[in-house]
């Protein structure tokens, strides 16, 4: 147990036990509600061969992008290749190692995997290649195929607010896939914009509970925006 108090002083301190060949958990979606400066210490710290589950693997030069510009990366688990050039090369050359899952399905492991529950049967990817190698079942007429549970060694994520216990609220759309992956990390961090004292969140506004989060630190974020769309 990391006690009540989750707050840590420092980045390197927040990662403190990250190994090579780690799995780590990155909340966000694109750009949004990713834990960019915890994906910058991964960076620091030079860890190799890592596999990251996320939803994608944000943009050339920023997100995770930067963890495959340093070729840190072994496998990557995510919903699509996005607006990321280099993670499109690396997967079309077989440097990196991808499993590409149906977004749905890939937010669901990650619930499982918190939850505890080992593997779920789903109707999505059944005669597709997302099948392939995967126990198939029948039920009430209609066709499922077997999806292991995910976890990781670390979960890092992106909050709005938190308390001192690790309790963590979300600012609109960055909720994102931030709760799923906070649960199903052997060690979750989070990195938010403002700490708050106990008690000055309301309880029945909180997405995350501090029974989940291990360590927390308060940062400053760029919150890079990656596709501008302006109206004429």
């Amino acid at each position: 147990m990391s006690g009540l108090d989750k707050r840590v002083g420092s980045y390197a301190e927040a990662l403190d036990g990250l190994q090579d060949g780690m799995t780590v958990l990155a909340g966000g979606f694109g750009l949004c509600g990713i834990p960019e400066n915890l994906i910058a210490e991964i960076r620091r710290r030079g860890v190799r061969d890592l596999t990251v589950v996320s939803n994608n693997c944000g943009v050339d030069g920023f997100g995770l992008g930067v963890l495959l510009e340093d070729r840190q990366i072994r496998k990557m688990v995510a919903s699509y290749v996005g607006e990321n050039a280099l993670f499109e090369q690396q997967l079309l050359s077989g440097e990196l190692e991808v499993e590409l899952t149906p977004q749905g399905t890939l937010a669901e492991k990650l619930r499982a995997g918190g939850a505890g529950i080992p593997a779920f049967f789903t109707a999505t990817g059944y005669g597709t290649p997302v099948a392939e190698g995967k126990e198939a079942r029948e039920i009430d007429g209609r066709h499922y195929i077997l999806e292991p549970a995910i976890t990781g060694d670390f979960a890092i994520v992106k909050g709005w607010k938190a308390d001192h216990f690790g309790n963590v609220v979300y600012r609109h759309t960055a909720q994102n896939f931030n709760p799923v992956v906070a649960t199903a990390g052997r060690i979750t961090v989070v990195e938010v914009e403002e700490i708050v004292e106990p008690g000055e969140l309301d309880p029945t506004q909180i997405h995350t509970p501090g029974i989940y989060v291990d360590r927390l630190i308060c940062g400053s974020f760029e919150k890079r925006i990656e596709k501008r769309t302006l109206r004429a």
